[in-house]
């Protein structure tokens, strides 16, 4: 028989030697439990398809005319524009629910089951692809009501869909990180959109970027959102791709690879 000597104040927790299959389990899990999440709260819901009907109604019949001469053409220019700052912007809800999670003590429960810790934070993120299909689906539903048009392919059309997803799903480690960072689902909003608003506006989502000044266009012709744009454009309506698409996933492969391992690392510390 060994005895083990305890100081005083010290605290252990059973080892968990967990398989990847296992934590994979786990996250899969988990990543129901945020579905259901979404499924069940109405105004989240609402949110999701109220925010991209009201940006096409706004910018189309707003700036329609005076960008593109009517809105039926700056309909076709602007839809993916708006389906790509949509979906960026509903990366937003995973930082508050990581965030309202950590607050309500949701996450020291998780820590008390035998799960594999990485599997709460994977399953919340995981999760949230369901919000941005959503997004996806009221953007590109209603822009056809309105009276867009894909004058590609659908196949090319759902392309550009699932590169905007892909994208997001780098982005969202963002904001997981701001999540992780700041103390209330406040502040959560007010830092995820400062940091968003100018890679979203002074960009080519919305106008080209021709029309801006010099020292502007430079920004945004290496704005990631320009590239992503662009490539959506020419999956949906005509025009090339094959760059755009390439680049825009080298800058979604680099968001992840600095922003994943410093999200997971505050999740660490805050669990």
């Amino acid at each position: 028989m060994t005895t083990g000597t305890l100081t005083a104040g010290t605290r252990t927790e059973p080892a968990r030697r967990l398989s990847p299959l296992t934590g994979l389990r786990n996250s899969f899990t988990l990543t129901w439990r945020s579905v259901l999440k979404i499924r069940t709260n109405a105004e989240d819901l609402v949110g999701l398809s109220l925010q991209p009907i009201m940006f096409l109604l706004l910018f189309v019949y707003v700036f329609g005319g005076a960008i593109s001469g009517s809105p039926a053409h700056y309909l076709q220019y602007v839809l993916p524009g708006i389906l790509v700052q949509t979906v960026l912007f509903a990366t937003l809800g995973t930082g508050l629910m990581l965030n309202q999670d950590i607050s309500t003590g949701i996450f020291d429960r998780f820590r008390s089951l035998p799960i594999a810790r990485w599997a709460p934070l994977a399953g919340a993120i995981m999760g949230d692809v369901t919000r941005y299909v959503i997004s996806v689906v009221v953007t590109v539903g209603f822009g056809m009501i309105l009276g867009f048009r894909v004058k590609t392919n659908p196949f090319a059309a759902i392309a550009a869909c699932l590169l905007v997803l892909a994208f997001a799903l780098a982005m969202c480690w963002i904001s997981a990180l701001i999540g992780m960072l700041v103390k209330t689902a406040q502040g959560v909003q007010v830092f995820g959109f400062t940091a968003m608003f100018p890679i979203v506006f002074a960009s080519g989502l919305l106008v080209p970027i021709a029309t801006m000044p010099g020292w502007l266009q430079a920004f945004a012709k290496a704005n990631p959102m320009t590239l992503l744009a662009a490539a959506c454009r020419g999956l949906m309506i005509g025009g090339p791709v094959a760059v755009q698409a390439g680049e825009s996933m080298l800058w979604a492969l680099g968001i992840l690879v600095v922003f994943a391992p410093l999200a997971v690392r505050a999740y660490r510390r805050k669990t």
